[in-house]
């Protein structure tokens, strides 16, 4: 029995595995007429995620972002209710660079507990933690974050990433993850980071000299959605306002809600100024003043945008700012 009585390894029984494991793989390396493998890592990955998630795509977004993000990652997989119960195993991510003999392997921890010992978790991932690097929670679950236990889990990280699009009532979501910041929790949320390639192109639009002289001119903005995207409606609205304020433009913001598929559009207008911006498919449709052009814009991976997030280990003011503004607009009924 570990030493949190819950059928857990302790943590250094746990370290000790992962040192074991390090020599069978630099020995299978090399066995295998390689130059054995080199172990990477720049930060501590903590994923909570359901049990009844897809285990291999989870992994093979974990796999994804090793090379780019090396980590000791901890994937928790949470049972939910049951009798108190923690368990775990150990594995590796390796990878070989083209053109090289050597593997690159990261650290893998997978822990499976239940709901009643939830609480008994940081005392078992904290001693795991990689000294001196980044802590990152990455919470896929909607259910846990309304448990008394996560504030102590979120207590362990540095940053906090989550996915308002997941968490059921965007608007009340949206309110919540505004108290956390509000509170010092530094966060990241996956549905802002989505609108990433639609702010470049906004911005890009005002570029064009003439555009930037209309900028004045605009007197309204208006974002509509299908259902699925209303998180990023919020955010859409609250940074083109935020943004136009900064520029002295005082515009009206509208946010209607459409049907279920409708996809996320944006239009601003003024006297002599018409832009929009809408989704059609994988591409990204942008109008200006009756000229258009399209670019492509597939849906992003959980991957690529967990990618974008583990590079900001700081506070974002762009993002907290807009968060604030969108938590505002939350609480004013959706047409």
């Amino acid at each position: 029995m570990g030493a949190t009585g819950l059928g857990i390894a302790p943590p250094e029984k746990i370290l000790r595995e992962l040192a074991d494991l390090w020599v069978s793989l630099g020995k299978q390396g090399e066995a295998e007429g390689g130059a054995g493998v080199l172990r990477a890592c720049a930060l501590t990955l903590v994923v909570l995620a359901e049990e009844s998630e897809d285990v291999q795509d989870l992994g093979e977004t974990l796999a994804a972002l090793m090379p780019s993000h090396p980590a000791r990652a901890m994937v928790v997989r949470l049972r939910g209710a049951g009798e108190r119960a923690l368990t775990e195993r150990v594995y590796a991510q390796c990878w070989m660079p083209f053109g090289q003999r050597r593997q690159i392997c990261c650290e893998q921890i997978e822990i499976t507990v239940s709901d009643a010992a939830l609480a008994d978790l940081p005392s078992v991932v904290l001693p795991l933690a990689v000294p001196d690097l980044p802590l990152i929670l990455w919470c896929r679950s909607a259910r846990v974050l309304e448990l008394e236990e996560f504030r102590q889990i979120e207590r362990m990280a540095r940053k906090v990433v989550v996915d308002s699009a997941r968490l059921g009532d965007a608007r009340a979501a949206l309110r919540r993850l505004d108290a956390e910041c509000r509170r010092g929790v530094m966060l990241g949320d996956l549905s802002w980071t989505r609108l990433t390639r639609w702010r470049e192109m906004l911005a890009q639009v005002f570029e064009n000299r003439e555009n930037l002289s209309r900028m004045a001119r605009v007197s309204s903005v208006r974002v509509s959605f299908g259902p699925e995207f209303e998180a990023e409606a919020s955010y859409m609205a609250a940074w083109v306002a935020g943004s136009l304020a900064d520029a002295g433009v005082d515009a009206r913001v509208s946010v209607e809600r459409g049907a279920r598929g409708d996809p996320l559009h944006l239009e601003l207008r003024g006297q002599g100024f018409h832009t929009e911006l809408v989704r059609r498919q994988d591409r990204l449709s942008i109008t200006v003043n009756g000229l258009s052009h399209c670019t492509n814009l597939p849906r992003p991976t959980d991957a690529h945008l967990m990618r974008e997030e583990l590079g900001i280990v700081r506070h974002d003011t762009v993002f907290e700012r807009t968060l604030a503004s969108a938590a505002q607009l939350a609480y004013a009924e959706v047409k």
